[in-house]
């Protein structure tokens, strides 16, 4: 009988940093293909650390990460390229370029792909426009593809990084804090539509969210990190109360609401 390989495969992550911090005590993790997995815990837990270290935006110090079956951890240049084009990242503060129509922040996904000589002349394909208007539309901002970027709403410039994101063609999304500097009302908004296109898309997604309501409400898998370890792997419905204390200790009632 095949034995299905998960999308990622992680043991023994690692993180020390040069001043001897040890952000990550040896994860290990098996992502299912197709899975929403919330990664919980304090600001300072290692959850940053160790969703960059998946895509070497941060180099883990020890550990092997595999996507697909492949070994990723120590490819380099034109591979590694390769690799972080499959796994599209969404981070807390945007990371768009103000300046830029909505349509050119999403249509620079493709820059990995096709490399940035395009993105820099100007010079995009008109399946490019096409493709990046799609995905506006998925996320409901077809009609503001012309608009400056600096012009939109903090949940509006969400949206266009997760379209930038669909605009890789990725296999996986890292999303990291994805809605930390959102309102209540915009945080949801932004993970209903992360939770749909990661559906309908069959896209992979690790998502680091501070709230545990949050992941209960839209993560099928829970992965709860303190002090760098992981100490909790589960669905997000068996975080008992004396887990939940475990996890977030004297902070807890800040974080179960959102």
């Amino acid at each position: 009988m095949a034995v299905d390989v998960p999308m990622l495969k992680i043991r023994g992550l690692r993180k020390v940093y040069p001043n001897g911090y040890e952000a990550l005590k040896g994860i290990d993790l098996d992502v299912p293909k197709g899975s929403f997995i919330v990664c919980i815990g304090l600001s300072g837990a290692g959850k940053s650390t160790f969703i960059r270290c998946l895509n070497r935006l941060i180099e883990p110090t020890s550990g092997s990460v595999e996507l697909e079956g492949e070994e990723i951890t120590d490819v380099e240049g034109a591979e590694l390229r390769y690799v972080r084009s499959r796994m599209a990242m969404i981070f807390q503060k945007f990371n768009l370029v103000n300046r830029a129509s909505v349509l050119t922040n999403v249509m620079t996904g493709a820059l990995r792909r096709y490399g940035t000589l395009p993105g820099l002349l100007g010079l995009w394909r008109k399946q490019d426009k096409e493709e990046a208007l799609h995905f506006l539309d998925l996320v409901g901002l077809a009609d503001l593809a012309p608009r400056r970027v600096d012009a939109l709403s903090g949940g509006q410039q969400q949206r266009v990084a997760i379209a930038r994101a669909l605009m890789q063609h990725p296999r996986v999304i890292l999303a990291d804090e994805p809605v930390a500097s959102l309102d209540p009302a915009t945080s949801h908004s932004v993970m209903d539509y992360l939770k749909k296109l990661q559906e309908e898309q069959d896209i992979t997604l690790i998502a680091n969210l501070h709230f545990l309501s949050l992941a209960r409400e839209y993560g099928n898998q829970v992965v709860a990190l303190k002090g760098g370890a992981k100490v909790f792997e589960g669905t997000p419905h068996e975080i008992t109360d004396q887990k939940f204390q475990e996890i977030y200790g004297e902070d807890a009632a800040e974080v179960e609401i959102r």
